[in-house]
């Protein structure tokens, strides 16, 4: 079955860098559009970045521009966020899906059928 597992989370000191992975199984990966999203207690899931199927372009949200990198390697199954100059409000749990399309909503919106269980990144001021 498909299935999305998210790794990498953890707590990092401002300004600190960590990197997520999306590991995929159960479907071909280069066939998807590739999403993180992430949501903090109390606030509405926002979208974070999107990759397309085949890496051929990437969209960010304004608040991690320039701090956030996304990248898929499709032989290994698996999508990577880099994150770096982490603040206190990138604080939240994020999670990858899969997208219904081989391309990406530049505004990050769209369908995404499945999603991962989510790791908790937290960053100290």
């Amino acid at each position: 079955q498909v299935e999305l597992v998210e790794s990498g989370g953890g707590l990092v000191q401002s300004g600190g860098s960590l990197r997520l992975s999306c590991a995929a199984s159960g479907f071909t990966l280069g066939y998807y559009a590739i999403g993180w999203f992430r949501q903090a207690p109390g606030n509405e899931r926002e979208g974070v970045s999107c990759i397309s199927s085949r890496g051929l372009s990437t969209y960010y949200a304004d608040s991690v521009k320039g701090r956030f990198t996304i990248s898929r390697d499709n032989a290994k199954n698996t999508v990577y966020l880099q994150m770096d100059s982490l603040k206190a409000e990138d604080t939240a749990t994020y999670y990858c899906a899969r997208r219904r399309s081989h391309a990406c909503s530049a505004n990050l919106g769209g369908e995404y059928d499945y999603w991962g269980q989510g790791t908790q990144v937290t960053v100290s001021s």
